[in-house]
């Protein structure tokens, strides 16, 4: 019982902080283009 004094807060810190850096990723334009990967990996740069 005296472990989940720490583990809870833990727990909840790790979620916080992947949800802080999904959050950050979102703002920083991570995911605004994810089909433009996909077609440049497709073209020839040699031309």
């Amino acid at each position: 019982m005296d472990a989940l004094v720490y583990l809870i807060p833990l727990a909840l810190g790790l979620g916080g902080l992947g949800l802080g850096a999904f959050l950050w990723s979102m703002k920083n334009g991570q995911y605004e283009d994810l089909d433009g990967a996909a077609h440049r990996i497709l073209l020839d740069d040699d031309e």
